[in-house]
């Protein structure tokens, strides 16, 4: 999309409050504008058969027609990039996943009156998800699946010489991904074999969002899958899912991995950060770690992941072509962080090779 060209964004929400509030938080990013507003999804239809917008943000629950039910009606039809925009309490979480499956591209909150800084926080992510969106390529829905100022990593955990031990008879896999991610996790973490070595992973959710996607994935996947608590064992056969809203540490006591899980400010604009726990794996495990970062926008990780490979650490990223969005990735290649870029499926193998 050219510099001067903004992006469009339809926003879809029965509640008249939500639509004042997102519009005035899209119209605030000079790379965004409102093309218009719908209070369901008939009449949303009949906007976008008119005008075509780059992005439309969408509620789930709704007059007439249900978000999700819509959503499956524009992915199979006519793909636009699609945010849900729910406020994700804990019994929506299912829901919320589900319409990831369908093809959404993300999740945002929607804005809650209260603190300052959680209304500034939203802000950023919710500008910043819908600029992904923009320059994500849906797919066409065929068969669904079973199922502030930017900070960087030193807000949180301070570099410092690696102090990982030479080797280790246990590897540690980390991954981190954003944007997209949610099904890229699900096709690595597929291909994940009982006995694998044991994973930490930063995708970015918000809050009340990662144990039930967590539990999705462990539904399906041949290893176990949780939401990370703090104190949790890195073990073989386990994936730990860092918790949203929640920074997640790798650390090390002998050659027993465990993971910290703490507050902490938003770091490249995200808790959890990518950055957080690749500067840990770095300064815990060095070249007894394997990273690989996936699809998303933006650069966290990008930081990390070098600090990981001047450690020791062997770095993957996915390519272009099977990325939803190509930020992160291409961010930690063109730092010269990466050993090899793979496509999606051949990435957990390669990991596999690694840690024998």
């Amino acid at each position: 999309m050219s510099s001067d060209k903004r992006i469009r964004v339809l926003i879809v929400d029965d509640s008249s409050l939500v639509r004042q509030t997102l519009s005035s938080i899209i119209e605030s990013d000079p790379e965004l504008e409102v093309m218009g507003t719908a209070a369901d999804p008939f009449i949303a239809a009949e906007r976008i058969s008119r005008d075509l917008p780059d992005v439309i943000t969408l509620d789930v629950e709704m007059p007439r027609m249900d978000g999700i039910t819509f959503l499956q009606k524009i992915m199979s039809q006519r793909p636009i990039p699609v945010v849900i925009c729910s406020s994700l309490a804990e019994k929506g979480s299912d829901t919320a996943l589900k319409a990831l499956e369908y093809g959404a591209v993300e999740i945002i909150q929607k804005p809650r009156l209260g603190t300052k800084m959680f209304l500034e926080e939203s802000r950023i992510r919710i500008c910043d998800v819908v600029k992904a969106a923009a320059a994500a390529r849906p797919r066409r829905l065929v068969k669904t699946h079973k199922i502030q100022p930017k900070l960087n990593a030193d807000a949180v955990i301070p570099k410092a010489p690696s102090n990982a031990m030479i080797q280790t008879t246990e590897k540690v896999i980390v991954v981190g991904a954003s944007t997209g991610g949610t099904e890229a996790l699900r096709v690595f973490l597929e291909d994940m074999p009982p006995d694998a070595s044991g994973l930490v992973i930063v995708q970015h959710m918000p809050e009340h969002f990662t144990a039930s996607f967590a539990k999705r994935l462990n539904e399906i996947c041949r290893i176990t899958v949780k939401e990370a608590a703090d104190g949790d064992t890195v073990l073989r056969g386990r994936a730990l899912i860092a918790p949203g809203n929640m920074h997640t540490i790798l650390k090390r006591s002998g050659a027993r991995y465990y993971v910290e899980v703490r507050q902490g400010p938003l770091v490249s604009r995200h808790r959890p950060s990518v950055d957080v726990l690749f500067r840990s794996a770095a300064r815990y495990a060095g070249r007894n770690a394997v990273a690989a970062i996936l699809t998303g926008m933006g650069d966290d990780g990008a930081n990390g992941m070098l600090e990981l490979k001047e450690a020791g650490a062997y770095t993957i990223a996915q390519d272009e072509a099977t990325c939803v969005v190509f930020g992160m990735p291409h961010e930690a290649i063109k730092r010269g962080a990466i050993h090899k870029v793979l496509p999606l499926e051949e990435i957990a193998p390669a990991i596999l090779r690694q840690c024998d």
